[in-house]
């Protein structure tokens, strides 16, 4: 099976009064680029996170969503941080004493200064935090994977439908490029009898001219490598796996033998066919683009 690069996958867990919701989507990249997005309490499970992906990813540009909600109760503690507000206290009073000021100092007035109460979190145990994200990422990811072999089975399909008509075009010029050698000849004839009139050809000379032409419009060896590449890009694409990289080599050397082709020719038959394998070919490597 064969992956398109374009995929989305969502997975949401509850367990433990938390919750995990982790949603993923990827575009065509000439590299594995991930981008994640999470609460920072999380970030130290980043690299884990990114290994994670590996296993199920190779190519392309993905963004990653993490949303994490702890409906445990008692999650966080006040400190009071009795060593500061004595500080504050202290310098309080000195401000009366120099000022000659009436020292109204109150507890809730003192208990508003920076510091002096504090909301500290519990200790997480990030062994089991991790085993509950890590269910999520996985569930995002399965499904991931299957909207991206879904896709990838239907490029396959289309694929392999331009490929078989590129071939009938590749048939098509095989047969006519003899047949254009021939004409050559009848026309270079016909136009010597114009020309001479009851004068006897020289048929040496006139071989020697259809030997020229036809080595210079041959184009023998282009079409067995043309039909060679398209039919190793089909074994290719049934073959399946990360093959995105090969099948784009291979649509750039089927780009080559049609752009040699189209440059030989002289007839228009062959021109129109060449130029319509180009267009085809463009297609074919525009869309193998989106494979892993």
């Amino acid at each position: 099976m064969i992956k398109s690069m374009t995929g989305f996958g969502r997975c949401e867990t509850a367990e433990n009064n938390r919750k995990f919701t982790v949603e993923m989507k990827s575009v065509n990249h000439r590299y594995l680029d991930v981008n994640i997005k999470m609460p920072k309490k999380l970030n130290f499970f980043e690299s884990a996170i990114r290994s994670e992906l590996k296993n199920y990813i190779s190519r392309g540009k993905v963004d990653l969503f993490i949303t994490y909600e702890d409906f445990s109760e008692n999650t966080s503690n006040v400190r009071y941080n009795k060593e500061l507000a004595a500080e504050y206290l202290g310098y309080l009073k000195q401000m009366a004493s120099d000022f000659d000021l009436d020292c109204d100092i109150r507890v809730s007035t003192l208990s508003k200064y920076p510091d002096v109460f504090v909301m500290e979190e519990q200790d997480i145990d990030e062994e089991e935090l991790w085993k509950e994200l890590q269910r999520a990422l996985k569930g995002a990811c399965e499904m991931f994977v299957q909207t991206r072999i879904t896709e990838g089975e239907h490029l396959r399909d289309d694929l392999i439908s331009k490929l078989d008509g590129m071939l009938k075009l590749v048939d098509f010029i095989t047969e006519r490029s003899p047949q254009i050698i021939a004409e050559y000849r009848q026309k270079l004839e016909d136009r010597v009898k114009e020309l001479l009139g009851d004068t006897t050809v020289d048929e040496g000379r006139l071989l020697t001219e259809v030997t020229i032409f036809a080595d210079k419009v041959c184009v023998d060896e282009e079409l067995v490598r043309l039909h060679s590449h398209i039919e190793t890009t089909k074994s290719t694409l049934m073959a399946g796996g990360s093959i995105g990289r090969k099948l784009d080599f291979l649509a750039q050397e089927m780009n080559r033998e049609a752009n040699t082709i189209l440059s030989k020719s002289n007839d228009l038959e062959i021109s129109n066919c060449a130029i319509e394998l180009k267009t085809e070919i463009e297609k074919v490597r525009e869309q193998i683009q989106n494979i892993e």
